[in-house]
């Protein structure tokens, strides 16, 4: 009969208990139970219920987890600026040749414009059509014969930056002509450095602890940010910019990981989302004080300085207490846990469940660290955790595409509004503020799981409708009777574009923070490592893309809307964590089941059990031999209906 138990547990998509005990699920949430407990297990169920019984007796988000909360939201601001950076310090600017001689009068023909055609001048002034962003393509790109070099036969250049700057990256090395490719070489080696980061800081965060990775990556990150302002060539700067990406991957892993560990269930999304909003507000200072700096080295300096604040975080913040207990570390947890106690003032008589007496029994067992290929052996966690990197890669990749098309000079050359470098920064910032805030009612009341599939379904709308309707309204408006301009067309381009935008940043960033509730606190640093380095190969399509001068830009938005399609079907099997405890260990993380999209209704059978509604059958069979039967208001799997 234990087989047979065994075989039907797995059907219904969860794990069996190794104990007959059951909990029985709570009106207001249904909690991931903590690993039951065997005999001769290293696992101490109460030391592992954090959320259930430590958090509460500690006091809950008391003052002094409050004041540890505020201080991974004030590097929010610091990382921001180093993150949209690139914007500044790599605009590409108008550019004049600065010629001695005299200009012949065919020379409009080779896009030449004199200062003053009336008064003799000793150089002439060369004028070419200038991007508008990183992402953004020249206006005029398809203008000029590609086979024409006669623009870049020019020894000095004069510059026009857009971005507040009087000189950048680009400027002081002449990144122009046949030295343009460095440029997206710059951002690229940015995005790498932070791939390779999220994948290397969450694994070692896994094994020596949050703290020590966050404050020695805060250590490198101020070596190589201010190494980048003292930079003699552009080879150094792209060097020296992989390692930046590679530290800041390490402060935003660490300081993420922190911040859900501390909180409570209820309070976790909602500190998550304040600190999007301060990295925002960074996004938005950032021009203001681009222009106050005016010199690209100033800016960089500016940008990195403040990261000396935190090395004060090494007397002032601790390691998490969390990931001390997942990892068996009593004896450092018993000193932290009494340093809480004391800080937020709670009377240790308080202590019901005898949570000390507990800890000092556990003190001699040794300390179990756990790796992220660990997860390879699990039956439902790998999935899980798969499933977030691909929606993950597919938000991030996506919005590129939705972002060019809604930059696409040919879409605004009517309006001419997106010309304007600050006009696509702000617009491109609005886009994401206005996700953010729509993120907060809507996982609130859909949950994690509902709310990235709608968010998807609408990402999946916008791309197939921008690629298959725009073609058929296109085709229209080559046909003078049916009434359609291009305008028409154009219109419903930035629409599409927009709620694209809206819709990918917001699954991404679900993906990231989904992953970070349903991975166990064992390895949450290498799962959260996984998700945001897939996030950063999203966002690697951009530089790419360009490096290759957009071919293949379409069959690039085909795949990632085909990949959006598959998305929402893998949505459907993960599990809820909304108001549910952190798992703690691997075996805490199998037991999140994949459970029905909208609750059923009362008196319904549900066809996924939770681990809380399996019972137990070993009875059954003598019951039965008993010649008792069973009775007639009983059902097949031992649940009694209405």
């Amino acid at each position: 009969m234990a087989i047979d138990r065994d075989r039907e547990a797995e059907e219904n998509g969860s794990v069996l208990p190794a104990s007959s005990t059951t909990i029985p699920p709570s009106e207001d949430m249904s909690a991931a139970p903590p690993s039951p407990a065997h005999p001769g297990s290293r696992y101490s169920p109460l030391l592992l219920d954090f959320d259930g019984s430590l958090l509460p007796f500690l006091g809950g988000l008391g003052t002094y987890n409050k004041r540890l909360v505020l201080l991974t939201w004030i590097p929010a601001l610091f990382l921001s600026f180093s993150q949209f950076s690139d914007f500044f310090l790599l605009d590409i600017p108008d550019k004049w040749c600065k010629t001695n001689g005299s200009l012949p009068y065919h020379a409009p023909d080779l896009h030449l414009r004199l200062i003053n055609d009336t008064t003799p001048l000793p150089e002439v002034m060369l004028l070419l059509p200038p991007p508008q962003l990183p992402t953004t393509p020249s206006p005029m790109a398809g203008t000029l014969p590609p086979s024409n070099n006669d623009s870049c036969l020019c020894h000095e250049w004069t510059y026009r930056i857009h971005a507040g700057l009087v000189q950048n990256v680009v400027s002081k090395w002449d990144l122009v002509c046949d030295s343009s490719w460095k440029v997206h070489i710059a951002k690229f080696s940015l995005v790498v450095g932070l791939i390779f980061g999220y994948l290397i800081t969450g694994c070692i965060a896994d094994w020596i602890g949050r703290r020590l990775v966050l404050l020695f990556s805060v250590v490198f990150n101020l070596i190589f940010g201010l190494s980048v302002a003292l930079s003699v060539n552009v080879t150094m700067f792209s060097t020296l910019r992989f390692f930046e990406g590679f530290c800041l991957a390490g402060i935003f892993l660490c300081l993420y990981a922190l911040r859900i560990e501390l909180c409570p269930p209820g309070h976790r999304f909602m500190i998550t989302m304040v600190a999007s909003f301060i990295g925002m507000a960074g996004q938005f200072l950032l021009p203001g004080l681009a222009a106050l700096c005016r010199d690209w080295q100033i800016l960089q300096a500016v940008i990195i300085c403040p990261f000396i604040l935190m090395l004060s975080y090494w007397y002032i913040f601790p390691e998490s207490l969390r990931w001390l207990m997942a990892t068996m570390q009593y004896e450092a947890s018993k000193k932290q846990i009494l340093q809480i106690l004391h800080k937020n003032r709670v009377n240790t008589e308080t202590d019901i469940k005898g949570i000390m007496p507990e800890l000092e029994r556990e003190l001699l067992k040794r300390p179990k660290r756990v790796c992220i290929v660990k997860v390879v052996g699990t039956r439902n966690l790998w999935k899980n955790i798969l499933v977030l990197c691909v929606n993950s890669l597919t938000g991030y990749g996506i919005h590129h595409c939705f972002a060019k098309s809604l930059m696409d000079p040919e879409v605004n050359m009517g309006t001419g509004m997106m010309h304007n470098f600050y006009a696509n920064y702000f617009a491109m910032a609005g886009i994401t503020l206005a996700s953010c805030l729509a993120m907060c009612p809507v996982v609130g009341f859909l949950g994690r799981r509902g709310g990235l599939l709608l968010f998807m379904i609408l990402t999946a709308l916008a791309s197939l409708l921008q690629l298959g309707l725009l073609n058929l309204i296109g085709k229209y408006t080559q046909r003078p009777d049916t009434g359609m301009s291009e305008t028409v067309k154009n219109k419903f381009s930035i629409v599409f574009s927009i709620i694209g935008m809206f819709s990918s940043h917001a699954v991404g960033s679900l993906s990231v923070f989904f992953c970070s509730e349903i991975t166990p606190t064992v390895i949450r640093g290498g799962g959260l490592g996984l998700v945001l380095a897939s996030a950063g190969f999203g966002m690697l399509t951009a530089p790419i893309m360009e490096l290759h001068n957009q071919k293949g830009y379409f069959l690039h938005h085909v795949i990632f809307a085909c990949c959006t399609l598959i998305c929402i079907i893998c949505i459907l099997l993960l599990p809820e964590s909304k108001n549910q405890n952190l798992p703690e260990n691997i075996p805490d993380g199998e037991h999140y089941t994949r459970q029905p999209l909208l609750p059923h209704k009362k008196g319904e059978q549900p066809l996924l059990l939770t681990n809380s509604e399996l019972k137990d059958y070993s009875g059954l069979h003598d019951s039965v031999a008993m010649g008792d039967g069973v009775s007639e208001n009983t059902t097949v799997n031992g649940i009694k209906s209405a």
